[in-house]
């Protein structure tokens, strides 16, 4: 800052305003935010400048890239979803921005903002806008609306995110910053939150109170326990004699992982996990029964489907939990959240608090009550066979045979016991969640970093370039199939001019395994999915090295042929300095047989095919089965 600007400067204190461009107020108030021990709120903010952004953010973000950086990408949509793993990462208490030019930019996060709004996390998106002034409409990228002069391609991103709001007088922020950033700090409310910024407003000026940027703390938002919420959840707890705790994702993101543990160990109740609960309880704790639903465990999925109380903490009870609403029909339902709507999930009775607050006072409400001896008796054997069965499952390959999902967890896992113990394990979509939730093992809370409410292709190294962020000081371990990689793999080359070292595993099943075996599964013809069953030119598809294309990114990497080689490769990669890619030839067509549960999938009525028509019988007996235990 030259001397007549801090002259300036100096002068508006006095006066009490300072004098500041939209932009410069923007990026000048998160900077001033932390969190309650004293972090900055804002670990930084993800940037793809254009038009639309270049003059006004850029320039706020150059004068305050010390404490706030800037962090360069490749693509919007992937520097979205490292943004919303560093905050999943971080356990929803420290954030970050996007910024992004109009047009292709802005609609690029639209995706991304939808995964963060299905998963219940906080990201802040700030793309460029249209001129409000409308003088050099329409402007370079501009989507003209014939209908309403008013919208512009922002406008997507309203059903997606948590908060919208248009900044179109500089004077707005004072009102629209305190609003963004209590959704993005409150347990209920949590999600993506867009501020859309018209470039001409970003440049305009205004006297600001000087006020509005003292350094100020924010404290994480969540509701407590109503009294008379906990006596019902414990009343209807008195009555059962088996039941089961499902753990979703709010024990993590409320700090509930200790009150969780005690509270089952007190009241003899195993607990089942969630895709976003996983790693809430220790793998290896006697009542910890593994995953839970259509991707779960055997010992879970039993537990589950013989209860008569289940106990929801911090789930929104989506299908795959749920069996498609069939696994755990017959017992009584207690949801705990934050958010009143998914605690309301299934007609249950709802308690609307914290889940640490809510687990103390149940706790403290049911005294010394336990479920029955037998029931955690069984639970305890039940749990200790699931680890058998992983055991096994993850052990020593099948010789001959090309590898499965299991195989390269297992390998991944035991490549380095010791440092395996503090991995952050990084997957989204397909089979690798489902395989990874029965047989991933982690002690950590955090250690287990699924996308799997929108079970997003693409997220996965982008997400681990967000997490390493969050964890520099863990080994961030990127599981992927090849056609995630092919979506989106740009993140990489980012992870390598940032230091941020990801290992990156690449299973190459030539296609969309897992899609390709669903569509099998409903008696479809192999079709579209794996690269064989696709239509092709005269030379045919590609032979893709996926080394050689890490190589070309900056990475270091290599392609491994067997188990065995992969472990060797692991520990090279444990050792590298940068982001290290292994690439493996794996089996689209074995999935993990043990474990799973029921999942709703129609199937046409109507077909030409026996495969399909077979296929529509056995769904209507599914069918008819839900309806008769939904009944009873």
């Amino acid at each position: 800052m030259n001397q007549r600007a801090m002259q300036t400067e100096a002068r508006q204190a006095t006066a009490g305003t300072i004098r500041l461009t939209t932009a410069q107020a923007l990026v000048r108030y998160l900077a001033a935010l932390r969190t309650v021990s004293g972090e900055p709120l804002f670990g930084g903010v993800f940037a793809i400048f254009g038009h639309g952004n270049v003059a006004g953010i850029g320039e706020a973000l150059y004068q305050h890239r010390e404490e706030l950086p800037t962090w360069r990408a490749h693509n919007e949509q992937a520097m979205a979803h490292s943004a919303i793993a560093y905050a999943k990462a971080n356990f929803r208490r420290r954030l970050m921005a996007v910024t992004t030019s109009i047009g292709p930019g802005a609609t690029n996060l639209v995706t991304a903002a939808a995964l963060a709004h299905v998963n219940r996390l906080p990201v802040l998106l700030l793309p460029g806008d249209i001129f409000v002034s409308r003088a050099p409409d329409p402007v370079l990228q501009q989507v003209e609306d014939l209908q309403d002069g008013g919208l512009s391609a922002n406008d997507a991103l309203k059903p997606v995110s948590r908060y919208f709001d248009r900044i179109v007088h500089p004077a707005q922020l004072l009102s629209a910053l305190p609003r963004a950033i209590r959704v993005l700090t409150d347990a209920a409310l949590c999600g993506p939150v867009t501020l859309a910024l018209p470039q001409d407003v970003q440049a305009m000026a205004y006297d600001y109170p000087a006020a509005f940027f003292e350094p100020r703390a924010v404290s994480f938002h969540a509701p407590a326990p109503v009294a008379q919420e906990i006596e019902q959840a414990a009343a209807a707890l008195r009555e059962s004699h088996e039941p089961l705790i499902v753990s979703g994702g709010g024990v993590l993101y409320g700090d509930a992982t200790d009150a969780l543990r005690t509270f089952a160990e007190r009241h003899g109740i195993p607990v089942a996990e969630t895709q976003a609960g996983k790693s809430a309880l220790a793998w290896d704790h006697p009542l910890n029964t593994g995953g839970i639903g259509v991707t779960g465990s055997s010992s879970a999925n039993e537990l589950a489907n013989a209860a008569d109380c289940v106990l929801a903490v911090g789930t929104r009870l989506q299908d795959f939990t749920t069996g498609s609403n069939t696994l755990f029909a017959q017992a009584r339902l207690i949801g705990i959240n934050a958010n009143a709507f998914d605690a309301l999930k299934q007609d249950g009775i709802a308690v609307e608090s914290d889940a640490r607050l809510a687990l103390d006072a149940l706790s403290a409400a049911l005294g010394d009550w336990r479920a029955a001896p037998q029931w955690t008796t069984r639970a305890h054997h039940l749990a200790d066979d699931w680890r058998t069965t992983v055991a096994s499952v993850t052990g020593t390959p099948h010789e001959g045979l090309l590898p499965r999902e299991a195989d390269v967890i297992g390998a991944v896992q035991r490549s380095d016991p010791q440092s395996a113990a503090n991995d952050i394990v990084v997957c989204a979509a397909g089979t690798l969640p489902a395989d990874l939730q029965k047989l991933w093992r982690t002690s950590t809370p955090g250690g287990y970093h699924v996308e799997y409410g929108y079970s997003c292709m693409g997220y996965e190294i982008a997400g681990g370039l967000g997490v390493k962020l969050a964890k520099p000081d863990r080994e961030v371990i990127v599981i992927v199939g090849d056609g995630s990689y092919l979506m989106m793999n740009s993140e990489l080359a980012t992870s390598v001019m940032l230091g941020a070292k990801l290992i990156v595993v690449l299973l190459d099943n030539r296609g969309y395994g897992c899609i390709n075996r669903l569509q099998q599964a409903c008696g479809g013809a192999p079709f579209n999915n794996l690269i064989d069953d696709c239509r092709q030119g005269p030379q045919g598809a590609p032979a893709i090295d996926f080394a050689m294309h890490a190589r070309a990114l900056g990475a270091t990497a290599e392609h491994v042929a067997n188990i065995g080689e992969l472990e060797a490769a692991m520990q090279r990669a444990r050792a590298a300095d940068r982001s290290y890619l292994i690439s493996i030839d794996t089996d689209p067509a074995r999935p993990t047989e043990e474990g799973g549960w029921w999942w709703e999938v129609a199937v046409p009525e109507v077909s030409e095919r026996e495969a399909v028509r077979n296929a529509r019988a056995g769904y209507e007996r599914a069918l008819t089965a839900r309806s008769t235990s939904t009944s009873q």
